[in-house]
């Protein structure tokens, strides 16, 4: 995720051509490895409790450091900064559900709808990097009226996405809460 942040900040124009493009192609390589990640672990049966709390923690670690990333690069507007922040709430709340669990000796592992929201956010944060790839790149490919054509669709498509991603994500917190609320309490 660092390398994939560090290709977004600079100037595009101090840097070699197709830096946002190698961004997206990185960043998509993350969200691969990570959904192969898993795949294998439950294929050969090498899941286990460390591994669980770590997977959930490493997603809300890249999906989280992306969002921030965008919004502070101004790749987001500004008004999604309160969706952002909706996110970001959930999944500091659901991570202290999971440690105060696993205090006591339990280990949540991700429900369903909790891994279509970590794939509806890692959808959303492609489209928005393909965007920057574009409007940088696009040019070299695209004539200038197609490319703002494409740089406005996957703006658009961004933006709806990022709105599915926190109502899921509000949804999943809310299930999440109410089937573990019961490791907040005192025994």
């Amino acid at each position: 995720m660092l390398i994939v942040i560090g290709m977004l900040y600079p100037d595009p124009s101090q840097m070699w051509p197709g830096v946002r493009t190698g961004a997206l192609l990185l960043f998509l390589f993350a969200a691969l490895t990570d959904w192969l990640d898993g795949w294998l672990a439950r294929k050969f049966g090498q899941v286990s409790e460390f591994g669980k709390f770590m997977d959930a923690l490493a997603d809300k670690v890249l999906t989280m450091g992306m969002f921030v990333s965008l919004l502070a690069l101004g790749a987001l507007e500004k008004w999604t900064l309160f969706l952002i922040l909706l996110v970001l709430s959930r999944e500091f709340l659901i991570t202290g559900l999971r440690l105060v669990a696993a205090a006591k000796g339990k280990t949540l592992a991700a429900e369903k709808i909790g891994k279509v929201k970590t794939v509806v956010q890692l959808l959303c944060i492609s489209l928005f990097l393909a965007q920057l790839a574009l409007e940088v790149d696009g040019t070299r490919i695209l004539s200038p009226e197609s490319n703002n054509y494409a740089v406005e669709i996957l703006r658009w498509a961004g933006q709806l996405t990022l709105i599915f991603a926190t109502v899921l994500t509000v949804f999943s917190g809310i299930i999440y809460l109410v089937k573990y609320w019961k490791y907040f309490l005192d025994d």
